[in-house]
């Protein structure tokens, strides 16, 4: 049997039964009684049962109605705790937000942004994912995460790009390196020097590909890894140097490595926040691209050979 029953009407029988009278639940629902009255006699009617014994003197809850109070009340508690977070989700302080982003950046520019998120909107469940530049990408495209924070070398056309900053390359050496006696270096003159270089797949590796081929310069590989840690650990055990973008020289300090920009040509990755346009965002993923966004424009600060954009008005 199906009983049309409205939220509104389960409120009603609530107040009743909690005030145990249909003046009092009246005069705190602001409601004249009469209304109150064909209300609950409505309500007895769908049911085929009586919910309240009424006299002269006072009102009682049937044990029906006792029942019928149990289950209504945990139909109101749901719907209003339904109703408040999907209020929170419009506001932003409710809701999901998921985001891609490479190693290097979730491990070193993403920790204060979302530091400072989690404060703001602690009610956000926020999960950050990492990945290869290929992978993060494909991850936005696909709609499993809400946004990237990402290198772009290329455009992409079927994505919304906003560039927040850059990191330029240097070359990582052991102090006792000859190159530790240079103030300045140039792709040109990592010819000849063994190389730890990244696998083919890595952003960084595609980078500096090209930067050699600009310069003319063959390097030599002699070791290739996808692991930041392990190219630090093998360039420290004197086996090559290595050409790492600014961003990642906080996770090589375990290796007590010395760096130098390398110039000639200067060669900078672009970083940006990558969403799709054909899916808007929640309230809660625009305040997180915000915060992002807020970081660049008080110029917050960054590790070496990294720098903010001028922020987008």
């Amino acid at each position: 049997m199906r009983m049309d029953l409205t939220y509104q009407q389960l409120r009603l029988v609530l107040a009743v039964h909690d005030a145990g009278s249909f003046t009092l639940a009246a005069e705190e629902l602001h409601l004249a009684q009469s209304s109150m009255s064909r209300t609950v006699r409505e309500v007895e009617r769908k049911l085929g049962t009586t919910l309240f014994h009424r006299t002269t003197r006072n009102l009682v809850t049937t044990p029906e109605g006792d029942e019928f109070c149990r289950v209504a009340r945990r139909v109101v508690d749901a719907f209003d705790a339904g109703i408040n977070h999907f209020e929170g989700f419009l506001a932003g302080s409710r809701g999901r937000v998921r985001v891609a982003a490479l190693p290097s950046l979730a491990a070193i520019l993403l920790p204060p942004v979302v530091s400072t998120y989690r404060a703001a909107h602690p009610g956000v469940e926020l999960s950050i994912v990492d990945g290869m530049s290929d992978e993060v990408l494909q991850q936005v495209r696909s709609g499993e995460v809400d946004l990237a924070v990402t290198v772009t070398a290329e455009p992409l056309p079927d994505l919304d790009v906003r560039p927040i900053a850059t990191d330029q390359f240097c070359c990582v050496f052991p102090p006792q390196h000859r190159f530790s006696q240079r103030r300045e270096l140039t792709w040109a003159d990592l010819a000849g020097e063994p190389h730890i270089a990244f696998e083919p797949s890595s952003s960084i590796r595609q980078h500096a590909e090209r930067a050699f081929a600009t310069a003319q310069v063959g390097p030599e590989v002699v070791l290739e890894s996808r692991n930041i840690g392990t190219v630090a650990g093998l360039v420290a055990a004197g086996l090559g140097v290595a050409v790492v973008p600014g961003l990642v020289l906080p996770l090589v300090q375990f290796a007590h490595l010395e760096h130098r920009a390398l110039g000639a040509p200067e060669t900078r990755r672009q970083i940006a926040v990558v969403r799709d346009p054909n899916r808007p965002l929640a309230a809660a993923s625009e305040a997180f691209v915000a915060t992002i966004t807020g970081a660049q424009h008080a110029a917050e600060p960054l590790p070496p050979e990294m720098t903010w954009l001028p922020a987008q008005r």
